[in-house]
């Protein structure tokens, strides 16, 4: 008879059975911690509404781009897993049957085997939904009616899973021209400290994108600033981030392709502005320009307080063909290589030592670890390193970035976790990872007397706790 599927309690940590057993002490210290989530992508009106999430296909499958893309690498199409597309665009007869789409991720667990998806994915259906059955072809069908009984349950709504999670601060991340309504509605009922937007405002800053003159727009539309040349447009902006910090905002987010923060001349930003309003900007002028903004982003951030984030070096909709199919974002972003030490410098130069900036880099390129970011922490008080990101936010891409960086930057110039995650069930599997890899890090540390077991202990909970709380507090 085989066993009820269970996870193993030491999961991830070191097998050397003597560190091992440290890990498990500190682990200890941290797996009750509540969880600061202070960099993801739930969206507000998941927590407004507080309505059921509807069918395992709708909650695993469909809205995940990790489960999605390995999927689509081994031959199924983005239809067949529900993906929708833009306004029936390509001809695609997109699966419908959401017990269908669920079969065959089921029946395709094992691509998973190996991969943190996997990892997650287990946490989230044993630990959260309490199934005692690994997904497969055979057992799909019951697994899908016991998880659509429990959705259905008040227990495993968004809030009641809020609570049952010891989340004591989400962040989503929201357009720049977002009029907040969600986040308005749960500060009346008492949730303004618990659920608070981030300013995110790469639509308004990238000229040569296809959607930047509506967004234009929508902008001039929400400040009620008539945008019609450079200096209005960072009037507009500033106004918009005033709007964000009394909605209790803490930090800004900004996804670019490089890290070049190169100011440009006042006239010139005018001038390509202008350009761009035309329509007659070029690629090289709208490059410039968004570096140009990264630094205007740095002042603004040392004055109103919000962190700044960082995470460039994605190449986004690398298969151009999907994205017009099923829209922007959904083409697979691939990473691409990203200097950060010329790139940054302008930036440095006038806000590193700036005590109203608070700067956090991220990356999926790892090589730049030792070489540049844990350096540039090191030394610049408004730097901190986040967490390692998306491709590597796995077991080993986690401890690798602690080799990387602890030894130049320390501990205590990052931030801590921060999940990164659309996908809200999984956001506890990925801080008991982080904390895991943590603990396993830090037990090899005092097993090689290098840290003794009390400082340990305090630095686990420092990682998982004490430091995202201390980086993304609200100044004054």
């Amino acid at each position: 008879m085989t066993e009820p599927w269970a996870l193993h309690p030491d999961r991830a940590l070191p097998a050397d059975p003597g560190v091992r057993r440290i890990a498990r002490q500190v682990y200890a210290q941290t797996a009750g911690l509540p969880i600061v989530s202070m960099h993801g992508h739930v969206e507000a009106r998941v927590l407004d509404d507080d309505q059921p999430f509807g069918d395992p296909a709708e909650l695993f499958v469909i809205p995940d781009h990790y489960l999605v893309r390995m999927l689509v690498s081994q031959g199924m199409g983005n239809h067949d897993l529900g993906v929708p597309t833009l306004d029936g665009a390509g001809g695609l007869d997109v699966e419908q049957d959401h017990r269908e789409i669920w079969r065959r991720f089921a029946s395709n667990w094992h691509l998973f085997r190996g991969t943190p998806t996997r990892y997650w994915l287990e946490h989230e259906l044993v630990e959260v939904f309490g199934v005692t059955t690994r997904p497969s072809a055979k057992s799909a069908d019951a697994l899908y009616d016991h998880l659509l009984d429990a959705l259905a349950r008040p227990e495993f709504r968004p809030r009641a899973l809020f609570d049952r999670f010891r989340i004591e601060t989400l962040a989503t991340t929201d357009a720049a021209t977002d009029d907040l309504a969600h986040h308005a509605s749960l500060a009346a009922q008492g949730w303004g400290e618990k659920v608070v937007p981030t300013f995110r405002p790469d639509a308004l800053v990238h000229l040569d994108r296809p959607g930047w003159r509506p967004a234009i727009t929508e902008l001039a539309r929400v400040s009620g600033i008539d945008v019609q040349g450079y200096d209005a447009y960072l009037t507009a902006l500033e106004q918009r981030r005033a709007v964000f910090v009394a909605a209790g905002a803490r930090a800004t987010d900004h996804g670019h392709l490089s890290a070049d923060t190169t100011p440009l001349p006042l006239d010139d930003a005018r001038r390509i502005f202008a350009a761009a309003l035309r329509g007659e900007a070029t690629t090289a002028e709208a490059d410039a320009f968004s570096g140009h903004m990264l630094y205007e982003m740095a002042r603004m951030s040392s004055e109103d307080g919000l962190v700044m984030q960082l995470h460039p070096g994605v190449l986004r909709d690398h298969d151009p063909h999907i994205a017009r199919v099923f829209g922007p974002d959904t083409g697979f972003d691939i990473p691409v290589q990203v200097e950060y030490t010329r790139a940054l410098r302008p930036l440095l130069e006038a806000f590193g030592r700036h005590p109203g900036l608070r700067l956090v880099l991220f990356t999926i390129d790892e090589t730049v670890y030792s070489r540049e970011l844990a350096p540039l922490a090191g030394v610049y008080p408004a730097v901190r390193l986040g967490a390692p990101w998306w491709f590597l936010d796995s077991p080993d891409g986690m401890r690798r970035f602690r080799d990387a960086a602890t030894e130049t930057a320390g501990f205590y110039n990052t931030t801590g976790f921060v999940d990164d995650t659309r996908a809200f069930a999984s956001i506890p599997a990925r801080h008991d990872l982080a904390r895991r890899v943590d603990a396993g890090y830090l037990a090899r540390l005092v097993a090689e007397h290098r840290l003794d077991l009390d400082e340990a202990l305090e630095t686990a909970v420092d990682l998982a706790y004490e430091l995202p709380r201390a980086s993304y507090a609200a100044r004054p």
